[in-house]
């Protein structure tokens, strides 16, 4: 029988030195749990009321054989069932791993399993060893079709790869968009699989939904693929392990989408994936109390981000996207984030280094930021960049030349530095001095609210805030509106949500955030917003910016009011 590694494009051994592939990183494997696992399996019509020797199953990424011993015990129920012969099961599943101890764990733990059934000991081995194959999924030839595709796929940041294969990889699969996770090929890979009928039923992170990566993805599934359901497990705690992964599961199959069904679940107890299964699969009314489920008359089309909460709040984000633009389209307004420089220890300093002034830039960090306002810690960052954008020469600059040669060693280490060795010393961004001296908000990366606050024009900021200027907008007005509840409706409508309720305020979510003109406001409501905005004001921001919208509520949404 021809294996799995027979059938695959064969790269140098080096290219697959990065760890364990599983859920949650690259090192050891992440258990989904068993329900979790049944009601995946349900979602794809794998079920033992079916004559499931006449499908075919795929789990592109068996790790420890967390799906592949239900499907099997599936598959043999349904073949008695319909009275089906053991070698008629040899070609029912097919799974792979790249690493070799993982498939002899899933063989053995499938083997076992079929033995609890009844099988002999040779027959199980057999059809453990027919099942699962030790090879790389995503560069496999496959000659067949799957009826359901079903699985947890490695959560892997594609940078994390060796050079060989991120090339393969990125060269095969057009979802691998910027700086995508490896989940992301494993879904266009498994979609490509799946028989005219088929189902695929996938539990993976929830980012690609939202992230600027995920939209060649979701404009795939928009074009060619029907949406079944989407289940929300964002608080829920799928996986035996606790890992840091925000996850979610959804099935589609080919073919156009129409209405699809939204599920969140609590805790993903037995009983609510239990429920989930017969709300999202027979329509039934979930009885459970931690399961709430939605129906989406029509999906989201192109690579638009799939906000997903309620019709009634979808329907309220609509309605506001439709009235205005979006903030970097008003106003003279833009959105940056602050400097990174590749190793703060060394760039960020204190007034007392022995370094010219006019390579020191004022800094403010996250940390500086306390009450709405900003504290001079005395820090700066070395600005290895002069004002024509290239790279200073360092022989101009005795006292920065000192100091960063001897320290070169560890900054020749950095990625940049190594990328561009002519100019080692230089910081991964540019150091804009002008940025110091303009008035501009700025905000947290990580915060439960959305935390603006103000610079008359004193610092740089760090690249753990990001920034908003403008050359229209009174900034302090614009402050206030981005203080408020309806501002922090878009990002919390696209941001990734965090446990605790934290949300990422990243740079492609706060361009999501609509403005009316600066000069619809008028005056009066400029001032108002001013002035609320200093005092720290939320609640009056608050009703100010309803007016700002003509808007007389907002759906109810759940945040960490971090702002006062």
């Amino acid at each position: 029988m021809q294996t799995a590694l027979d059938l695959t494009v064969m790269l140098p051994q080096s290219a697959y030195d990065y760890g364990e592939r599983s859920s949650g990183g690259a090192h050891g494997v992440v258990l989904t749990r068993p329900h979790v696992v049944n009601l995946i399996l349900d979602l794809a019509g794998y079920t033992a009321d079916r004559d499931l020797a006449s499908l075919s199953l795929l789990d592109p990424a068996c790790g420890h054989g967390a799906f592949l011993v239900p499907a099997a015990e599936r598959l043999i129920r349904s073949a008695r069932r319909y009275d089906r012969d053991l070698r008629q099961l040899e070609t029912a599943i097919r799974s792979y791993d790249v690493a070799p101890d993982h498939v002899g764990r899933a063989r053995d733990a499938v083997a076992r399993a079929l033995a609890r059934l009844g099988l002999s000991r040779s027959d199980a081995e057999r059809l453990a060893g027919a099942w699962i194959a030790q090879g790389d999924f995503l560069l496999t030839h496959q000659r067949r079709r799957f009826d359901a595709v079903v699985g947890n796929p490695p959560y892997i940041r594609i940078e994390q790869l060796s050079p060989e294969l991120q090339e393969e990889y990125r060269r095969r699969y057009a979802s691998l968009y910027d700086r995508a996770d490896l989940y992301v090929a494993f879904i266009e890979r498994g979609l490509e699989l799946l028989a005219p009928d088929g189902i695929l039923s996938f539990i993976c992170a929830d980012r690609w939904t939202l992230n600027r990566y995920g939209a060649p993805l979701r404009r795939m599934l928009s074009r060619w693929f029907r949406i079944h359901c989407y289940i929300d497990l964002r608080g829920a705690s799928p996986f035996e392990s606790d890992v840091i992964a925000y996850p979610s599961i959804f099935a589609a199959s080919p073919g156009a989408t129409a209405s699809v069904r939204v599920a969140t679940l609590s805790t993903a107890s037995p009983e609510e994936c239990e429920a989930a299964s017969l709300a999202l699969m027979r329509g039934a009314r979930a009885r459970c109390p931690g399961v709430t489920v939605s129906e989406y008359a029509s999906w989201f089309e192109g690579d638009d981000p799939w906000v997903l909460s309620s019709p009634e709040h979808l329907g309220a984000l609509r309605s506001l996207e439709a009235r205005f633009a979006p903030i970097e389209a008003v106003g003279g307004t833009r959105v940056g984030i602050g400097v990174a420089t590749g190793n703060d220890r060394i760039y960020i300093v204190t007034d007392e280094v022995d370094i010219e002034r006019e390579r020191l830039v004022p800094l403010v960090m996250r940390g500086d930021i306390e009450d709405g306002r900003i504290r001079d810690a005395r820090r700066f960052v070395i600005n290895t960049f002069g004002d024509d954008g290239k790279v200073v020469r360092l022989d101009d600059y005795p006292r920065l030349s000192r100091y960063l040669h001897a320290r070169e060693a560890e900054i020749r280490k950095r990625h940049i530095a190594r990328r561009s060795p002519a100019s080692w010393f230089r910081t991964i961004d540019r150091v804009y001095p002008d940025l110091v001296g303009a008035r501009k908000l700025l905000l947290p990366d990580i915060a439960g609210s959305n935390e603006v606050v103000y610079d008359e024009g004193r610092f740089h900021p760090h690249h753990n805030l990001y920034v908003v200027t403008s050359t229209e907008w009174d900034t302090e007005a614009l402050g206030g509106l981005l203080s408020s509840r309806v501002a922090l409706f878009f990002v919390w409508s696209y941001a990734v949500k965090m446990r605790g309720g934290y949300l990422r305020f990243q740079a492609q979510y706060l361009r999501r955030i609509r403005l009316p003109p600066p000069a619809a406001l008028g005056d009066a409501l400029t001032r108002d917003l001013r002035g609320a905005f200093r005092e720290r004001d939320f609640e009056k921001l608050d009703a100010l910016a309803l007016r700002a919208y003509g808007l007389a509520a907002l759906p109810p949404f759940d945040f960490v009011d971090t702002r006062r």
